[in-house]
């Protein structure tokens, strides 16, 4: 395949950083992901992934994130094996590729025009697989979504960058038009936003983010359906033997102090 050439900005250009973060830590001998697409779609790309400053243990840590988010989902489709999904802002990511979901389920990946034509070059279709080339926060690309099946959504960042009044909103329109199921995402507090603000990635895309969430039950306040069920550990212990030194004194002061452990979670609600 020739170069794919990238004519990404802002929030859709830092898909990238994570697409190569995972790409990366699928090179290893002892990947948690082993996510071929993921490097395959690497490869393919005609871009400077150097600019994203994306080193083993930010690969690494999206990684983690990832696969955490892939048992949870996993876990939900095998309790519920004719549910639907809906990938929030999917991006790039091969979650559908690597999960692997019985023919029973419906799968939606939703994300801009660009990024779903992007996708549509690089991955090969799948069956019961729909790509909904749509921002999230348009309501119209729900309608055609089944009400009266479990479901179960998911996504993977995409919280900061929704302005924080559209954010409720679209989970408010999602909870309303399903029957039932889980909604799981990573968050980040204020503290955790000022810091994304610092990354190399974010400075280097001009990406902007905006929405955070301090309080866990703030979301159950706003949306009436909700229900907070857990927070989920980003990192479990035997994800440490995985990272260089650094990364493990990170993860360690990261438990001990209540702010940092709020600077970035894995949220987990049902409704």
């Amino acid at each position: 395949m020739a170069g794919e050439t990238i004519n990404l900005t802002g929030a859709r250009e830092t898909l990238l950083m994570t697409l190569y973060g995972k790409a990366l830590e699928s090179r290893l001998p002892h990947s948690l992901l082993r996510d071929r697409f993921a490097d395959e779609a690497v490869r393919a790309i005609d871009y400077d992934f150097s600019k994203l400053k994306v080193d083993a243990n930010l690969g690494l840590g999206f990684a983690i994130r990832a696969r955490t988010l892939d048992v949870q989902v996993g876990d939900f489709l095998a309790r519920n094996p004719e549910a639907i999904v809906l990938h929030l802002g999917c991006g790039l990511d091969t979650r559908v590729f690597r999960i692997d979901p019985a023919q029973g389920v419906d799968w939606f990946d939703v994300d801009y025009p660009d990024v779903i034509e992007l996708r549509r070059r690089l991955y090969p279709p799948r069956d019961n697989c729909q790509l909904v080339a749509s921002s999230v926060t348009e309501p119209d690309w729900l309608a055609p979504i089944p009400r009266n099946r479990p479901a179960v959504i998911v996504a993977e960042g995409l919280t900061p960058y929704l302005p924080a009044d559209q954010g409720p909103r679209l989970f408010a329109r999602l909870v309303s038009h399903l029957a039932g199921g889980e909604l799981m995402f990573d968050a980040f507090s204020r503290l955790g936003l000022k810091l994304m603000r610092l990354s190399p990635a974010i400075k280097a895309t001009g990406a902007e983010v905006h929405w955070a969430i301090e309080d866990p039950h703030e979301l159950e306040q706003a949306i009436p359906k909700l229900r907070f069920i857990e927070e989920i550990p980003r990192y479990k212990p035997q994800h440490a033997v995985r990272m260089g030194w650094r990364a493990k004194l990170f993860a360690g002061v990261w438990k001990l102090l209540p702010p940092l452990r709020k600077v970035g979670r894995l949220l987990r609600y049902r409704f």
